[in-house]
């Protein structure tokens, strides 16, 4: 592929430009993204309207043909977006807040780009991620990003399980009328005592940064949110010294309901300990 730059498309093919548009305030948004808007061929476009309003609010004109671009129509639009860019167009990428492709439209048409060697840059902008990674008070040299968490609770249970061990920070994006159920399910998982911080409407009139542990944060949550949510949780402790053999595991899930807890809960606390998933512990204890 050498630099990038176009090479088998020919040096005709034009240049797909990804966006970051502004997560809450128009002024945020670079006097290089406003001249981006205002030379390119074709602007694909999230939400048509949101962009209306982004030129508005910096004072673009946008001369190049304008298409909507959005998770409905991202894998049909792609090949026709692919072609102007074979074409020799200069295409812009822009979706309704932040980098296009992070858990927005975009990673068809770059993968489509790169395959057929057209050059593809960046106009970098605000990131809800690091923004809320920044101000949430929680270790920020190490971390990853999780995206949305599955809507049905047992996909969203497993998933949480999987990252059970996991000991960099995490960052998710979630719907506000289902950070209550997130959260909680979240305390399930790794214990009512994980330090998290929930990031709302960042950078936005009503920004607000709640911090605290799981549980607190799910009572918190319990009263209504409105807005978009970012949550950052910190991550696993090292491992405590649970030997993660069957045997050892099945005692220690033993002890624990010998203690009170619930099998359930007692393999929880056994697998968040041992660094391992939920459902290992739960093969040793149930696989004879």
């Amino acid at each position: 592929m050498g630099d990038g730059r176009a090479g088998g498309a020919g040096a005709a093919a034009g240049v797909l430009v990804l966006a970051g548009t502004p997560i809450g305030r128009p002024d945020d948004a670079s006097p290089r993204l406003a001249a981006e808007l205002a030379a390119a061929d074709v602007v694909a476009a999230e939400d048509t309207r949101r962009l209306k309003r982004l030129t508005t609010d910096l004072g673009v004109v946008v001369t190049g043909q304008v298409v909507s671009y959005f998770e409905g129509n991202e894998q049909r639009r792609t090949p026709g977006l692919l072609e102007d860019l074979l074409a020799g167009k200069r295409v812009l990428l822009v979706t309704d807040a932040g980098m296009p492709s992070v858990s927005d439209p975009g990673y068809r048409l770059v993968a489509a780009a790169v395959e057929a060697d057209v050059r593809v840059t960046a106009v970098p902008g605000p990131s809800a991620v690091l923004t809320a990674l920044a101000v949430s008070g929680l270790p920020v040299d190490r971390f990853c990003f999780e995206g949305f968490l599955p809507r049905k609770a047992g996909e969203r249970s497993r998933r949480l399980s999987d990252l059970a061990a996991e000991q960099r920070t995490l960052v998710f994006f979630e719907a506000p009328h289902r950070t209550e159920a997130a959260l909680a399910a979240m305390a399930q998982a790794w214990g009512d005592d994980r330090p998290a911080a929930v990031c709302r409407e960042l950078t936005k009139t009503y920004e607000e940064v709640r911090r605290g542990p799981l549980a607190e944060l799910v009572t918190w949550a319990a009263e209504g949110i409105r807005g978009e949510v970012t949550i950052v949780v910190a991550g696993a402790p090292p491992a405590a010294a649970i030997a993660t053999d069957a045997d050892s595991l099945r005692t220690a899930v033993r002890e624990r309901e010998d203690e009170g807890m619930t099998r359930k809960d007692a393999i929880l606390d056994v697998a968040r300990l041992a660094g391992l998933p939920k459902r290992e512990v739960y093969q040793a204890v149930h696989v004879s």
